[in-house]
């Protein structure tokens, strides 16, 4: 978790569990006026006003009665689950359970989710070993059917193992289909692979995935709105889809049939204004048939190699194998100086050798930090330009 459990990141937790995602009304009010306040307010079942954007309570005629009236509404909805509401020293615990939460304005935090306006997660449940907003700078979606075919889940793997080992990680949902071989080949290849859920990061779901999913902690991270404990149904996986779609810089449909979930991703990138792509298949396979759609009337890229998929995602003029960003001598120049790194970060940074490498629990005790937050805080970073992997762990990155 990081950073200490203050009322605003306790509020923020608090939110995922009275709410579900993508509440544009309760998500405006923390916006507006911060959770820790939306949170007594909604406990005191008073609801002074709405956010900045106009939507008042206060209003003349049959609007504002209106408006009244699903206020009211809304204040019931997240008021019937405060029964349910853990305390904060409860969900402290969770951190020691190697589980932690991303809030907005936190170093691990992808700025990118903000582009989902008031829709944007309240918080984030974390579980993995890599740093979520890190590895999502230098990412792609890849998506796609859970009945996928032979010829799909081919495709799938081999993109995210050629598309891992160019250095960018492979967001998707976990499923069975498409989304298990874009995980399994990015772990193949020795990648970073990010798995967002539609239940707690501690639910193993689908069942049949609980190897996999430890595997994608293990050497990556694992994502979910939802507070842990929490199950999958079928409304939240449309839901959790605009998030799939908002970390990454693109994404990339394999193979989908005309009501595939992973339309849903598709539309939600495309309305983001994200690079949109899709492989084609056989014009007989209906399992193909949504892959055709996205790029005959969504204008979405035909992608037939890993190639493709990485040219689409580098910025103009850059290189599809070198990592976007300032450079200098063909190094990652430093993004931010060191006089702008909080306490710990500095400390993880004075700790890390120039030459060589250092694992990241050789840095934890020579930092004097707990290994979670050394992982963090090198993740953070590796953001910034100041510190590099290497064969044998971290290091100073050099200008």
């Amino acid at each position: 978790m990081t950073g200490r459990l203050d009322e605003e990141r306790y509020g923020r937790a608090a939110l995922t569990y009275l709410a579900e995602p993508g509440d544009r009304r309760l998500g405006g009010l923390a916006r507006s006026h911060g959770a820790a306040r939306t949170l007594a307010a909604i406990r005191a079942g008073v609801l002074a006003d709405e956010p900045a954007s106009g939507d008042v309570l206060a209003g003349a005629g049959a609007l504002g009665a209106a408006r009244a009236t699903a206020a009211r509404r809304a204040m019931s909805r997240w008021q019937v689950r405060l029964g349910e509401l853990p305390s904060a020293e409860e969900i402290a615990g969770f951190c020691r359970a190697g589980i932690r939460l991303a809030c907005p304005g936190d170093p691990e935090w992808p700025a990118r989710l903000d582009d989902l306006g008031d829709a944007r997660p309240y918080a984030l449940w974390l579980r993995g070993a890599a740093d979520l907003r890190f590895n999502c700078l230098r990412s792609v979606a890849i998506v796609g059917s859970r009945a996928a075919t032979a010829y799909g889940s081919y495709v799938a793997s081999e993109f995210a193992a050629s598309v891992a080992a160019r250095g960018y990680a492979v967001i998707s949902g976990g499923a069975y289909g498409i989304d298990a071989a874009a995980h399994t080949g990015a772990l193949a290849a020795g990648g970073v692979t990010v798995a967002v859920l539609a239940c707690g990061v501690d639910v193993p779901y689908p069942a049949g995935h609980a190897a996999l999913l430890d595997a994608i902690a293990a050497h990556g991270v694992i994502v979910s709105e939802w507070p842990p404990g929490r199950t999958a149904t079928r409304l939240r996986f449309l839901v959790r889809n605009r998030v799939i779609a908002a970390l990454a810089p693109g994404t990339l449909v394999v193979e989908a049939g005309q009501r595939s979930g992973a339309l849903n991703t598709a539309r939600h990138a495309r309305d983001l204004g994200r690079p949109l792509m899709a492989v084609p298949g056989p014009v007989t396979s209906e399992m193909s048939a949504g892959c055709h759609t996205i790029i005959r009337d969504w204008q979405g890229m035909l992608v037939t190699s890993a190639a493709d998929v990485t040219e689409c995602l580098s910025p103009i003029g850059t290189p599809a194998d070198q990592p976007p960003g300032p450079h200098a001598g063909g190094r990652a120049a430093a993004v931010i100086g060191r006089d702008a790194l909080d306490l710990e970060t500095a400390t993880v940074l004075d700790a890390l050798p120039l030459r060589g490498g250092m694992g990241p629990a050789s840095i934890a005790v020579k930092a004097g930090l707990d290994p979670d937050t050394v992982i963090r805080r090198l993740g953070a970073l590796a953001a910034a330009g100041l510190a590099e992997r290497c064969d044998n762990g971290w290091r100073l990155r050099r200008a």
